[in-house]
């Protein structure tokens, strides 16, 4: 049991590091050389609506956070066109922009708002996007979002995931005394709220495939038990608190079962699914080594999973199926852990230690099976997929405090999400 200690520790290293919540601020670390100039011109609006919110500064700061684009300073704008009958194209491509977009935000009575907007590309003059987003004061920052993502992906052809959120953990004090929560805020670190607050752990937040729950482990009552949580009324059930571990859940893509990790009588960790709506739990591995961290795949067939059972911890995958072996995935180094796939399948996201360091990496699945390691950090660890495959969140330390990190899945691309307050842990990136 001493040996099954360690190595949970070992695995779960992030889930006890201490930390602090406050609103996250977004860094970006590393940018592409060829980001892409876009002029992102202010939006007319009647001064009433003008104070309600500014739709071109947040679309231009989403925009230039992925740091595939470059965002013109206002500054240097000579011009502020607002349709694209008024767009003077010549001037703008000598002021070296490939896109403009245009708007207007207009008011549509009481506690309503029209955002119109148009995106051109200015080598050629053509229009790409012309929409309309209808959004009362307290949605215009969603909406904004939803105008990012869709200009990201006419140009980058990739849907846009600004509009999504994430949850993550938090830890406010000092030992003795903790408080423990789990939050949930806008995917670029804005409008955190708690979820869940506890004086004993909470960790390994997952989202139900509608975005509408978040299961999750509690350790109230000083043991481990799996909750979920019905987000928009704060309405939870506990669906897991067999004696011993109850740890690590991941929804199936169906959003019916939960696969987990359960401790036998006699301690061993094995994976489980739970049937939620029947609680009958179905034991998927059985072997003397340590079988956590489980990964369902896009079609429910199949779950990822770090075991020991070679002797130190490496990433399997097993059919849900009674009978099917489990097979060896990763072979390079002597850890890897925590998969997460992308959202298509086409790769496998963990943590590997390379010289000392624990690192994400990716694994490509439709090929040859190639690793990339795309971090440099000491203690990368915990990787969560967007939504569109195009970035990882994982949690991080810099100068010596815990913050949250993204990281393209190519590597191109890397910022951070820093914490004023302290320090943050265990991020789950929600679905569209």
């Amino acid at each position: 049991m001493n040996r099954q200690l360690a190595l949970m520790a070992l695995i779960g290293l992030v889930m006890f590091c201490p930390r602090t919540w406050a609103e996250l601020v977004v860094e970006v670390t590393k940018g592409q050389d060829d980001a892409i100039p876009i002029a992102i011109v202010p939006f007319s609006s009647p001064e009433e609506a003008a104070a309600s919110f500014d739709v071109a500064q947040l679309v231009s700061d989403d925009l230039a956070r992925s740091a595939r684009f470059k965002s013109m300073a206002r500054k240097d704008m000579i011009d502020q066109p607002h349709t694209g009958a008024k767009i003077g194209f010549d001037d703008w491509r000598r002021l070296s922009n490939d896109y403009i977009l245009v708007g207007q935000l207009q008011p549509q009575g009481a506690d309503r708002y029209n955002i119109v907007f148009e995106l051109y590309n200015v080598l050629n003059r053509q229009r790409l996007l012309g929409y309309q987003i209808s959004a009362n004061k307290a949605g215009l920052r969603l909406a904004s979002h939803q105008v990012a993502d869709m200009v990201f992906e006419k140009i980058i052809g990739v849907r846009g995931a600004f509009a999504t959120r994430i949850a993550y953990i938090s830890v406010l004090g000092h030992l003795p005394s903790k408080t423990y929560q789990l939050m949930v805020a806008d995917a670029d670190g804005a409008n955190p709220r708690v979820v869940m607050q506890s004086n004993e752990p909470l960790m390994s937040p997952a989202w139900s495939p509608d975005g509408q729950n978040l299961a999750y482990v509690s350790f109230e009552g000083r043991l481990p038990t799996v909750y979920v949580q019905l987000l928009k009324t704060g309405e939870r059930h506990r669906v897991s608190a067999r004696a011993g571990v109850n740890q690590a859940p991941a929804w199936s893509p169906d959003g019916r079962k939960l696969a987990l990790t359960l401790s036998t009588r006699e301690g061993n960790l094995d994976i489980y699914t739970l049937d939620l709506a029947t609680q009958a739990a179905t034991r998927i591995t059985d072997d003397p080594g340590i079988d956590t961290e489980p990964q369902w795949s896009k079609d429910g067939q199949s779950l990822y999973f770090t075991s020991d059972r070679a002797g130190g911890p490496q990433i399997y995958r097993v059919g849900v199926q009674p009978g099917d072996k489990p097979r060896r995935l990763t072979f390079q180094g002597s850890y890897n852990a925590r998969p997460r796939l992308s959202p298509d399948d086409s790769q496998l996201a963990f943590v590997t230690q390379e010289d000392g360091a624990y690192r994400i990496a990716t694994m490509d699945l439709r090929g040859r099976g190639d690793v990339l390691v795309l971090t440099r950090g000491h203690f990368d660890v915990s990787p969560s997929y967007a939504p569109n495959g195009a970035e990882i969140i994982y949690a991080s330390r810099d100068r010596g405090r815990g913050v949250l990190a993204l990281v393209s899945a190519d590597g191109r691309v890397q910022e951070r999400l820093v914490s004023s307050e302290g320090e943050v842990q265990e991020p789950a990136w929600s679905p569209f």
